[in-house]
């Protein structure tokens, strides 16, 4: 009887940490506050089986409840989970002093995005000392397709496969048909070209991002350099400056990693 109980305990588990997971992944930049009519909404589950999973995650650790408007949001948790891993990372080691120096020069946020599971996270940051600034949390994934960092990364991406990621939804672009999704890899690569890549209100009326890839000793891409500022205070030519510093800092880490660039 035992021996037959166990299946479905396992199977039980299993779509219990899937739900969980499920939940997690519900949370994003754009909506980083969500309760339970939203989450289930998102996740195709019932409100109380919601319910029960975002009461374990709290406990956990995993999230927290805003106090104000009983929301939750990711937690810390996830960071802490994430630190093995995380510390691992050669390329968060060898950007860590270089980010220091760019948000010093550019007096605005400076972070190092990575490429997972097909979005831009990001592993490290230093925050701009400003009052009001722009900053990107630790963990937190972009999809949206027009994100600097994630232009940065389809510019490595082949087209068939840059192209699937359109189509598919997988990132988001408002002018989401094979026209526009050409158009907009057609931006990327005159971007690339250039070597860094602009989010000038693109994304969000009151941002301005700008970032550049980061290459290994292998010469793939390891990771992008990105500086986050608020829109009302940065000008067209302030751009141009943040992408030469955003540029430098991106070869500066790659140098640091072993990557010799080919004359």
């Amino acid at each position: 009887m035992t021996a037959s109980a166990e299946p479905t305990e396992s199977k039980g588990g299993l779509s219990a940490l899937r739900n969980g997971v499920a939940v997690l992944r519900a949370f994003s930049t754009e909506r980083p506050l969500l309760g339970v009519t939203e989450i289930a909404e998102q996740t195709g589950m019932h409100k109380s089986s919601v319910s029960r999973l975002l009461a374990a995650l709290e406990d956990e650790g995993m999230l927290d409840r805003d106090t104000d408007s009983r929301k939750y949001r990711l937690g810390l948790g996830l960071v802490t989970l994430a630190g093995p891993i995380l510390g691992e990372m050669d390329v968060r080691r060898a950007a860590r002093p270089v980010l220091r120096a760019l948000r010093d020069q550019t007096d605005e946020t400076a972070a190092l995005m990575v490429w997972s599971n097909d979005e831009s996270v990001c592993v490290e940051q230093e925050p701009s000392r400003r009052l009001i600034k722009h900053s990107t949390p630790l963990g937190i994934g972009y999809r949206t397709a027009l994100s600097a960092s994630v232009m940065a990364f389809m510019s490595s991406i082949p087209t068939p496969a840059a192209l699937d990621l359109l189509e598919t939804g997988r990132l988001t672009l408002a002018d989401n048909d094979p026209v526009g999704h050409r158009r907009y890899l057609d931006r990327v690569r005159e971007q690339a070209d250039r070597g860094w890549f602009v989010n000038d209100r693109a994304t969000a009326i009151d941002e301005v991002g700008v970032a550049a890839l980061v290459h290994d000793y292998r010469g793939d891409v390891a990771g992008a350099v990105l500086v986050a500022a608020p829109s009302y205070r940065v000008t067209a030519q302030e751009i141009d400056d943040f992408g030469h510093a955003v540029k430098a800092a991106a070869d500066e880490v790659a140098q640091r990693l072993g990557f010799a660039e080919q004359s």
